[in-house]
């Protein structure tokens, strides 16, 4: 005889994957983003530097800005945290001060 469902079990719907359409998504590289706020959003802009090293003559050109609420937020922080933490684990630790990667 199989064992009954506990009432936890019976209360939590099994997860449906979320089906996504990404066929008419326009990928753009960014190597600037900025991060602001509001009490109720977090405004991530994304950009193109064009002097990576040092600050640039020009105004970086902002080209998408992302909106979102907080909690959506932590979301993505901890997806990306994950892929980041594999990402080291495959490759090595990744070095984000520009001059420490520079060799000359």
């Amino acid at each position: 005889m199989a064992a009954s469902k506990t009432k936890q079990e019976q209360e939590v719907p099994a997860r449906k994957p979320i089906e996504v359409d990404d066929s008419d998504v326009l990928a753009t590289y960014a190597n600037f983003c900025r991060v602001t706020a509001t009490p109720e959003e977090l405004i991530v802009d994304f950009g193109l530097n064009p002097k990576p090293m040092g600050a640039p003559e020009v105004p970086v050109e902002v080209s998408d800005r992302i909106v979102l609420n907080f909690f959506t937020a932590k979301r993505l922080l901890h997806a990306l945290n994950m892929t980041i933490q594999r990402h080291e684990a495959a490759f090595g630790p990744i070095e984000v001060d520009v001059q420490k990667r520079v060799k000359g």
